[in-house]
């Protein structure tokens, strides 16, 4: 079969959210790929919760509480996205637990994207040595295209 320039394109974009103030540019850009393409687009948050298991126990009211802020903070945009026509299926994914392996395991392992589009989270030289970089970590690891909004 000749590849054709709808062959080229992608089916299914995942986005991964971080809850930072650049989301709503990353999420934006996520939006009008998916419409461009006519893809699914998948919207992923990994509640981080290496900072509550430190703590010990937690109340599971604040996981609940934490989740509903973050789609509070993307309710409009995921609206958008829902009722643009080109967009073949919109669907939010949030879970609890630590990012890397939650990314990886429970959403781009399940998904199986085309692209995963991010944000490039700008960490000092000391975070980024202690924590490293989520953005880099996806680079590193997905198996496909991955683009990082600046």
């Amino acid at each position: 079969m000749a590849t054709t320039y709808q062959n080229l394109g992608y089916n299914k974009v995942f986005v991964a959210l971080d809850g930072s103030e650049q989301q709503t540019e990353v999420l934006d850009r996520a939006i009008i790929v998916a419409a461009n393409n006519n893809a699914e687009l998948y919207i992923g948050h990994v509640i981080d919760s290496t900072a509550l298991e430190t703590a010990g126990s937690y109340p599971t009211s604040l996981l609940s509480s934490l989740e509903a802020a973050f789609r509070d903070s993307i309710a409009e945009q995921v609206s958008k996205a829902e009722h643009e026509p080109q967009i073949k299926k919109v669907k939010l994914i949030i879970k609890a637990g630590r990012i890397r392996e939650t990314l990886k395991d429970e959403m781009l392992d399940a998904i199986e994207p085309d692209l995963v589009i991010c944000g490039a989270r700008g960490l000092s030289t000391i975070k980024y040595a202690l924590l490293g970089s989520i953005s880099t970590f996806l680079v590193r690891s997905s198996k496909v295209d991955t683009l990082v909004v600046k």
